[in-house]
């Protein structure tokens, strides 16, 4: 579902990714871990066509993210850390405007969905309000909802609790792991290692825009011969690095 082939970006002389091969199949829930600065973002942003490769390339569905754009960005869901949303809209409002950029998605079953996303996320009593007027976490609920709205086949997240209480913070855990049960692959990005450690089916760690290690835990914990949690597994990664 997510192919990517010797990726690389350059800014200038810093090079941010550096040679990266990953391939993800349909429903895996893999998780991209990092130190600051390590890459994450900009894979991220490559994947889903915001930037372009300085070489190699990346496929969502067999789709090409630089040549095929339109259909393979057509089967994403992107949620990044700091979402863009247009604040003089109400709630309903942009919701409804997510759903007239996906034509095939424009029925009365993803009108019903919205409703029900609208429950699920505590937002039915603010769906009138404008999104100026909404907390962070409000407008990152608000962002989760509209991710949904029109089934995509991979969700690509990228510090996906920031800003949600706990309660909040179940709940996305929950769909997430539902969606992905449900053959959805889902890329998640972040530094909670906790989240990781509790969702992914695999984990890969990256640094210095170079894929250090990748596995499930306990392959990363038997190829470094650590019994701890996945901090102590990041942490030695890292430091070897």
């Amino acid at each position: 579902m997510i192919k990517i082939e010797n990726l690389s970006k350059h800014f200038g002389e810093l090079i941010a990714v550096d040679g990266l091969s990953l391939e993800i199949p349909q429903g895996e829930f893999f998780a991209f871990l990092g130190p600051n600065a390590a890459g994450k973002t900009t894979t991220i942003k490559l994947l889903t066509g915001l930037l372009r490769p300085t070489g190699g390339g990346a496929s969502i569905c067999g789709y090409d993210i630089q040549r095929d754009y339109i259909k393979a960005k057509a089967l994403i869901s992107y949620i990044p850390d700091f979402p863009f949303l247009y604040d003089k809209l109400t709630g309903r409002e942009f919701l409804d405007f997510i759903i007239d950029l996906y034509p095939k998605s424009h029925n009365k079953k993803t009108k019903e969905l919205m409703k029900e996303l609208l429950v699920i996320f505590g937002l039915e009593n603010y769906k009138d309000y404008l999104v100026e007027y909404y907390s962070h976490g409000m407008r990152q609920k608000l962002v989760f909802a509209a991710s949904l709205l029109h089934n995509p086949s991979v969700m690509i997240i990228d510090e996906p609790m920031v800003g949600l209480d706990p309660h909040s913070a179940k709940v996305v855990k929950d769909i997430l792991k539902n969606k992905s049960r449900k053959g959805v692959t889902i890329f998640l990005s972040t530094h909670t290692l906790s989240v990781a450690e509790e969702l992914a089916d695999r984990i890969g760690i990256i640094d210095k825009g170079k894929l250090l290690a990748i596995g499930t835990l306990d392959n990363l914990r038997a190829s470094f011969d650590i019994k701890g949690k996945l901090e102590d597994v990041f942490l030695r990664i890292t430091e070897e690095e």
